[in-house]
């Protein structure tokens, strides 16, 4: 009995093995990047930036919406992290891990078929950001993923660029994004 409460005292304040991470703090997604930032990688003025945030299931996503002068240059800052209260359902990495790793083969088997439809590409993977990172090109520009802990971000951009300048320019804003995460 001694044993068994040494053992209960011991634990307590310690995670458990099973115990999931959650969110430190609650981040105003328009804090992520400034308009200066913005308007520096993307060669127009910021005329608004609009946050919005929703309770999906498990996670909690944050977005800000950068509109610029040119509309088409605009862009849009998602952050997904598990919900505060999330205790029981999976985590933002383990939604990361389903999408993007368990069954890859699969999908880019998939996507190759698909392209060759001339349908849609899948994921590349972008190396030197966060724990992990991904493209996806899109008709509308591309939008690149970047995992970072228990959190990940993407960042939307579209414009009339190549989708190399894009990933770069993506590329740039992610290096401002990650360590505000």
């Amino acid at each position: 009995m001694i044993a068994l409460l040494a053992f209960v005292l011991a634990s307590c304040g310690k995670p458990s093995a099973t115990s999931r991470p959650q969110p430190t703090k609650t981040v105003d997604p328009c804090t992520l990047l400034t308009r200066e930032e913005v308007e520096a990688v993307q060669k127009s003025k910021v005329t608004d930036t609009k946050s919005s945030e929703r309770l999906d299931g498990a996670f909690r996503v944050a977005q800000c919406f950068y509109t610029t002068a040119e509309f088409n240059k605009s862009i849009n800052v998602a952050l997904m992290q598990n919900h505060p209260t999330n205790t029981k359902g999976r985590t933002a990495r383990e939604f990361w891990r389903e999408t993007f790793e368990e069954g890859g083969e699969k999908r880019e088997k998939e996507g190759r078929e698909e392209e060759e439809e001339g349908e849609r590409t899948p994921p590349k993977k972008v190396d030197g950001l966060g724990d992990d990172a991904r493209w996806a090109a899109n008709r509308f520009g591309g939008i690149l993923y970047v995992l970072k802990g228990d959190a990940f971000i993407s960042i939307s951009i579209g414009g009339t660029d190549s989708e190399e300048v894009k990933i770069d320019k993506c590329k740039a804003l992610a290096e401002k994004v990650v360590p505000r995460m």
